[in-house]
């Protein structure tokens, strides 16, 4: 299995809406995905109250598929929508990271 990680990275000259983010973008990936895509998760970046540290990334969203292939297939065919749709939320440009899955332990729910 793998993840497909998109970071946006915390800059004090950009933005990000994270509403929308959640509320609209990611069904709108989801819908296009289709079961292809086996879970997707959303982080939001928040400061660190002890040292006032500001987050590295505003979000980041991962994406779950039995392959690289099964990725490419089902994102080549919405690409254009699924970043065109970047405006509505963000000046960022993302980091895009795809990694195997070496080890994965779920201990209640999130």
């Amino acid at each position: 299995m793998i993840k497909v990680s998109i970071m946006y990275p915390y800059s004090d000259k950009s933005n990000f809406d994270i509403d929308y983010y959640c509320d609209k973008h990611i069904p709108m990936v989801e819908k296009y995905f289709g079961a292809t895509c086996q879970g997707i998760t959303v982080d939001e970046g928040i400061m660190d109250e002890g040292t006032h540290q500001l987050p590295a990334f505003y979000a980041m969203a991962h994406f779950y598929f039995e392959s690289i292939e099964a990725f490419q297939d089902t994102f080549a065919p919405h690409a254009e929508k699924i970043m065109g749709d970047a405006v509505n939320y963000t000046n960022v440009e993302p980091i895009i990271q795809i990694s195997n899955i070496r080890i994965s332990i779920k201990k209640g729910r999130t």
